[in-house]
């Protein structure tokens, strides 16, 4: 990802919890997935709520099956299809709504093209995406950090990131969205990095065995 050095170089100078973090873990390495539209990466996402990841991507498989010589729908085709073919895939109503919602706003501008959402700053991005049924900021959030690759993404409502901020902080309580929002200003202008880091932390903790007296990683 563009500007990692300059990321790690920043949090490692601001944070020395964060430049230990950084030393057990490694280079930061956070490769965005730039080829997917933003109407493949949120119905993606829609699909991926509240299910596991292997169930979601069968059901995902299922639905790309409905519209053959394409390697992923278009709003168009997803329109046009029938709902009870959709059903058929996998998808429950409130998915299927939430699908076809996503599509008719792709195609009135709400969705912003992968070429438009480049000049969009990231506070209006979160506005307009958050206007899609069953599409929350958590979920925009994600866009911006793993399709857009935007440096200063702190999704303070990820449990995960806040498990790594316990873990790495050594606290024994899970720290509140705002609290995270307050410490996470010292990393500005990388926020972004932090979160990438604060994930790891969950993994290097799964892969070391307690040590007494520091919080574990069960809930």
């Amino acid at each position: 990802m563009q500007g990692s050095a300059s990321a790690i170089r920043y949090l490692s100078r601001v944070d020395p919890v964060m430049r230990r973090l950084i030393r057990d873990v490694g280079l930061f390495a956070l490769a965005p997935k730039s080829r997917r539209t933003p109407f493949e990466s949120l119905a993606r996402a829609i699909a991926l709520q509240q299910l596991h990841e292997q169930a979601a991507n069968s059901i995902l498989k299922r639905f790309i099956a409905l519209f053959p010589g394409r390697r992923f729908p278009r709003p168009e085709d997803l329109l046009a299809a029938e709902s009870d073919a959709i059903r058929g895939a996998g998808f429950s109503r409130a998915k299927v709504a939430a699908l076809r919602d996503l599509a008719a706003k792709t195609l009135d501008g709400t969705v912003p093209t992968s070429r438009a959402i480049k000049s969009l700053d990231d506070d209006a991005i979160v506005e307009r995406l958050i206007e899609v049924r069953g599409i929350g900021r958590w979920t925009v959030e994600m866009l911006l950090i793993f399709q857009l690759g935007r440096p200063d993404v702190l999704p303070v409502d990820d449990f995960g990131v806040r498990n790594g901020f316990r873990l790495a902080y050594r606290r024994r309580t899970m720290p509140t969205p705002k609290e995270l929002l307050r410490y996470g200003e010292r990393w500005k202008p990388y926020r972004t990095a932090a979160a990438w880091y604060l994930w790891r932390a969950v993994d290097l903790a799964k892969k070391t065995p307690p040590v007494p007296g520091v919080a574990s990683t069960s809930p």
